[in-house]
């Protein structure tokens, strides 16, 4: 069983901390941690790994509001948000990001940095216990799924989604994404994701405080996670620019049925990938529908790319996408990155929607209303 106080208590123990701040974070932790034992169906090691993962995003929790104690200009960093990336799952959104952040005129969240955001006691300025901490857990996550890296290329030290940020909000995608938690999945879809999104102003801030080189580069982030909250993105971060990846779901919804089926094998021996097919389906169907009604809202501030122009010409996709955000184009960088990437990329990602309980026919008809820019 996982409980609320439980977890709170053990964060306590494990840093020597009691101060959390602000603490609206325990009612999605609360509706995370009912779902998890009611329905998540966990294994031994699932349910002791999960307890590990919570208690350690509490422990940051506490040692962020330390931090901003010990040095409250960390709340004086001006953060600049250029663009959020946030296509469906599986519509050429990673290799976008991954793209843009090679340019030296932004910045973004990197990997090793969105498990272990904060500085280690002691630790120097190259933060090397974190990246070799990073490393290892890269290493050990494509132990428990092997298959991983042929769905979704790993790099410890590259460009990661800022949501990992959001995992210590207690208000994110991760979690339904990771675990079957469907009643936390309807619960986010209702809730008000504006204190989440203030603290991710406030990690974003760490970060630049802990890195003067990225001192007046703007941000370049990734998610699906945001088309969940697009209004509260855009509201949040004045002058970002929502960048749409947009790919037919009769592919990306059973591509992303296939990652989640991989991840969720991580933590329980019952996977079942009809069920996995079926709530993705209808979860993509909903957050599209009110994608759509945003973007009538605010037409300005979006971007749109194809799945199939950025594959076809990735160099030029971002170019493109640089110009729309009104910043310089690094294309000697954007260049050496489609290598980098193709050297990366290995193993083949098979599936077809009926595996996940879906037909090309079936999701056709479901998305009928998505207005492809795809041909």
């Amino acid at each position: 069983m996982i409980t609320v106080d439980d977890l709170l208590a053990a964060a306590r123990e494990k840093t020597g901390l009691t101060d959390y701040g602000d603490d609206w974070f325990t009612e999605p932790l609360g509706v995370l941690a009912g779902a998890l034992n009611e329905e998540a169906r966990l294994s031994e090691l699932g349910l002791a790994l999960t307890r590990r993962r919570l208690t350690a995003l509490l422990a940051d929790r506490l040692r962020l509001r330390r931090l901003q104690a010990e040095h409250p200009g960390i709340l004086e960093e001006q953060v600049t948000v250029a663009a959020e990336i946030c296509g469906l799952p599986r519509t050429g959104s990673t290799l976008l990001h991954r793209l843009l952040a090679a340019s030296r005129h932004v910045t973004s969240t990197l990997s090793w940095e969105t498990s272990y955001p904060l500085p280690f006691p002691g630790e120097g300025p190259d933060a090397a216990e974190r990246k070799q901490r990073a490393r290892e857990r890269a290493e050990l996550f494509l132990q428990m799924s092997p298959d991983f890296g042929d769905i979704h290329t790993i790099e410890w030290d590259g460009p990661e989604e800022d949501v990992i940020l959001l995992d210590r909000t207690f208000t994110s995608m991760s979690f339904d994404s990771f675990y079957r938690v469907p009643s936390y999945g309807t619960w986010l879809r209702g809730a008000d994701q504006a204190p989440a999104y203030r603290e991710l102003r406030e990690w974003l801030q760490v970060l630049q405080w802990q890195d003067p080189a990225r001192e007046g580069r703007p941000w370049v982030l990734k998610s699906p996670h945001h088309l969940t909250a697009v209004r509260t993105v855009l509201d949040t971060f004045p002058g970002c620019r929502i960048v749409m990846t947009h790919r037919s779901p009769v592919s990306a919804v059973p591509s992303y049925a296939s990652m989640v089926a991989s991840m969720t094998g991580q933590y329980s021996d019952l996977v079942d990938p009809v069920e996995i097919g079926r709530y993705w389906s209808a979860r993509f169907a909903r957050t599209l529908r009110e994608f759509t009604e945003v973007r009538r809202e605010r037409p300005d501030r979006f971007v749109d790319v194809r799945f199939a122009d950025l594959v076809a010409d990735p160099v030029a996709a971002a170019v493109r996408v640089t110009a729309e955000l009104g910043l310089p184009a690094d294309e000697a960088a954007f260049t050496g990155y489609v290598a980098h990437n193709r050297e990366q990329r290995h193993g083949k990602h098979t599936y077809t929607a009926e595996d996940f309980g879906l037909t090309e026919a079936g999701l056709a008809r479901d998305f009928a209303f998505y207005e492809e820019v795809t041909s």
